[in-house]
């Protein structure tokens, strides 16, 4: 068998890992085969054998000693074409090898083959046993992912016009959780009617999620997309976790991985999205070993897949809504009735942007103010005049970012500049650039529009004076409100509803400066009161608290950490 077919044209784009082939489907030599075969059994299967099925969970590895496996993509038509085919010393997976969500793609014997098979559980420890066989399945399992989201392959179409808010709120959704999709603006492209007429639904229940072999969605909740997509998994009331993190951002990531490497049982839940804020930034140039940059979302994908490979499970799409902390474990509650429980719990849930008292600001969410400039921000307002609001580091990241494609850009802020509050790396590329204004003391007063936003007037406070543009895109990157409401009074929180910590709390037993008023409940990121609201320094609370986290289950009853009482 030569080195892995494709179906398909190859770009010659070195960015696309297809053109990658010895990373995205590696070989291993005979002596890396005989130490995975160690971790599995061999067995032999007949041609068209299926070895699992998108849809499963939990699917096992597989390494080819000889004959070839292929991989399916199961069409927009339910009908499987062969993705891929792969041969001797080569292995089977991608990032869902990491966790307990649906497989993307199927697998079946393209030839008799001879195999091994690695389960789940000892799929895990031999990640970490073997780290430079860990290391060459890790980068391979990533870049078939990342194949697949540029091909548009092994995912989902989404049909709707694309400036309106609810396609926008199901696009962020599948982008942030690194799901392949591809979209159709029934605004502009031809086909989209006839895809409408076949699928019998009216145009009026647009926008539209079409998931292989399953039924339509009509403009599904993110929850209910989730749970559709098999991105959820579920919880089992009685497991009792040695550490729960509270949200997904670059703090509660770190917190999972530390832990988790470290052998404490760990769970993360997040409402939304890996990432947390820093997930919605196009580029963050001042965190430590990317001198280029990193983009929040990346950052945060390779946080998820560290954090998973050592054990950490990561629940989605789930908020938690109410704490019971009366009693050990701690008890939370999730949105669709779940509990979780935990003997000790970091809260990373940070904070959220606020919402200016504007008229008609509802009606625009979504389909006109944004709250992230990412790619797929850029697309939607290329050789426009766009306005960013914000004088921290998240509005001139966005600035710098949609400077490239758009036709002006206009910074409002309340105060005299930029300086007390930004970067000054940032600083000096605003004032170099010609395709950014600064407006000093100056707020958004009305904006208006029909179908979608299409008018913006600000007034500058110093002088009084008005200015209207035909302004079509707003990103509001103003203040930051914590997403504390769910604590319900468990813990001591500033006039602000930012969590207290340490001294400030009254904590003088364990001496952390991330413990709570509550014993065992940590707080780190944004979220935590006097903390400084950047990437490095949320990530370095993360994984210091786990130092706390250790001391802290040392010292109480060491009940089962996998049953509850």
């Amino acid at each position: 068998m030569s080195q892995t077919e494709f179906s398909g044209d190859i770009s010659s784009d070195a960015s696309d890992p297809y053109a990658r082939r010895a990373q995205t489907f590696p070989r291993l030599d005979e002596e890396m085969v005989d130490r995975v075969s160690s971790f599995g059994f061999d067995f032999k299967v007949a041609k068209g054998t299926i070895l699992y099925s998108r849809g499963e969970r939990q699917t096992d590895f597989f390494l080819i000693k000889s004959g070839s496996i292929e991989i399916l993509d199961l069409g927009d038509d339910g009908v499987p074409r062969v993705l891929t085919v792969q041969g001797e010393r080569e292995f089977t997976g991608e990032l869902d090898l990491f966790n307990n969500r649906e497989n993307l793609v199927s697998a079946r014997a393209g030839e008799d083959a001879h195999l091994v098979r690695v389960e789940r559980s000892s799929f895990l420890r031999m990640m970490s046993a073997e780290p430079d066989i860990g290391e060459i399945i890790t980068r391979a399992l990533i870049l078939r992912r990342v194949g697949f989201i540029k091909h548009g392959q092994a995912g989902v179409v989404l049909i709707g016009p694309s400036h309106a808010a609810d396609t926008l709120r199901l696009q962020r959704f599948l982008t942030r959780n690194s799901y392949p999709h591809r979209l159709i603006d029934s605004d502009v492209d031809p086909h989209a009617k006839e895809m409408v007429t076949a699928l019998k639904i009216c145009s009026l229940s647009l926008p539209v999620i079409v998931p292989p072999g399953k039924a339509v969605l009509q403009n599904p909740t993110t929850g209910q997309l989730a749970d559709v997509l098999g991105l959820t998994e579920r919880i089992d009331p009685n497991d009792v976790y040695d550490v729960l993190v509270v949200g997904a951002g670059p703090s509660g990531l770190a917190s999972a991985v530390y832990a988790a490497s470290e052998g404490l049982k760990t769970i993360v839940i997040e409402g939304v999205a890996p990432g947390g804020q820093a997930g919605t930034s196009s580029k963050i140039e001042n965190y430590l070993g990317f001198p280029t940059g990193i983009s929040g979302q990346a950052l945060a994908g390779r946080a998820q897949v560290q954090a998973q490979k050592f054990g950490a499970r990561l629940a989605i799409s789930r908020m938690a809504v109410s704490i019971d902390c009366g009693e050990l474990p701690y008890r939370v509650v999730l949105d669709d009735g779940q509990t979780v429980s935990a003997r000790a719990i970091v809260v990373a849930t940070g904070a959220r942007y606020r919402k200016p008292e504007l008229l008609n600001y509802e009606r625009f969410e979504g389909q006109g103010i944004h709250y992230a400039a990412t790619a797929m921000e850029a697309q939607l307002c290329q050789e426009q005049e766009v306005i960013v609001v914000g004088g921290g580091n998240s509005a001139g990241q966005a600035a710098m970012f949609l400077s490239h494609s758009v036709k002006h850009l206009h910074i409002l802020v309340r105060g005299p500049g930029l300086k007390e509050t930004m970067s000054d790396y940032l600083v000096r590329r605003i004032e170099k650039s010609h395709k950014i204004s600064l407006h000093p003391y100056t707020e958004i007063s009305v904006i208006d529009g029909d179908r979608y936003l299409n008018k913006v007037t600000w007034t500058n406070r110093s002088t009084g004076v008005d200015e209207t543009r035909s302004i079509s895109n707003i990103f509001m990157m103003i203040g930051a409100a914590p997403n504390t409401e769910w604590l319900d009074g468990c813990i001591k929180l500033d006039k602000s509803g930012f969590i207290e910590t340490g001294i400030m709390a009254g904590v003088v037993s364990s001496g952390s400066p991330f413990e709570t008023s509550a014993s065992g409940i940590f707080a780190v990121g944004d979220v935590r009161a006097g903390s400084v609201k950047r990437v490095a320094s949320g990530v370095g609370e993360g994984s210091v608290v786990v130092q706390a986290i250790h001391q802290y289950l040392r010292q109480i009853p060491t009940a089962p950490a996998t049953k509850a009482g």
